[in-house]
């Protein structure tokens, strides 16, 4: 089980969250969002290790501005938020790996998400609002029952030390990672520590089965 702690922005707040060894650690370049990244130096993310993947969210941004972040700050993931359709997802992915996001109630229709197939390395399931971004609500779980292709998928949406065991009872296939953000937070954009510590420990239970009933 993979774990993404999204919505990171203060340097000191990032290293000490890299030190947890997450898999992936995500900044949002969306300037709605309280969570902006803004200006963060280069070297702030740079010096991160190697085996952390640097995502950048982006929402409808332009296909010239991605690239220039990417390579500026050194992603090596973007996450799509917005609308963008499966040929501009799939322009990235000779350079980084693409995860595009989709907002998912109980109506949700995953046929629309056949396009992009194979066009993405990975999807990510958030609750539906109306407004971009996150709600730091869950959605209802059973309904990922309904989705049948073979691209793996996050999980975000409201997850928190309350709910964070109930994972052991999504048994997809395609299951493979969980996006940490609000809910394991001081402040937007400043992540606890210990609920994050707290939150690892939770996952790797689930992932060697220890938390199976």
């Amino acid at each position: 089980m993979k774990i993404k702690v999204c919505g990171l922005k203060y340097p000191d707040n990032i290293n000490a969250v890299a030190n947890l060894v997450p898999d992936y650690v995500g900044f949002i370049c969306y300037d709605r969002s309280p969570r902006f990244v803004g200006d963060i130096a280069a070297d702030t993310l740079k010096s991160l290790p190697a085996s952390i993947y640097k995502t950048g969210v982006f929402v409808n941004e332009s296909r010239q501005e991605i690239n220039r972040l990417a390579a500026n700050l050194g992603f090596n993931a973007i996450q799509l938020h917005g609308d963008e359709d499966p040929d501009f997802a799939n322009s990235f992915r000779n350079k980084v790996q693409v995860i595009k996001a989709f907002g998912v109630n109980p109506d949700f229709d995953f046929n629309q998400l056949n396009d992009y197939a194979n066009k993405v390395d990975y999807f990510l399931f958030d609750t539906k609002t109306a407004e971009y971004g996150g709600s730091g609500k869950a959605f209802d779980w059973s309904v990922l029952n309904k989705y049948n292709l073979n691209v793996p998928f996050f999980l975000s949406g409201g997850l928190s030390l309350d709910n964070l065991a109930q994972l052991a009872k999504i048994t997809h296939p395609q299951f493979y990672g969980v996006d940490l953000n609000s809910r394991f937070e001081i402040a937007p954009g400043n992540k606890d520590l210990e609920k994050l510590k707290q939150a690892f420990s939770l996952i790797k239970q689930y992932t060697t089965h220890e938390i199976r009933s």
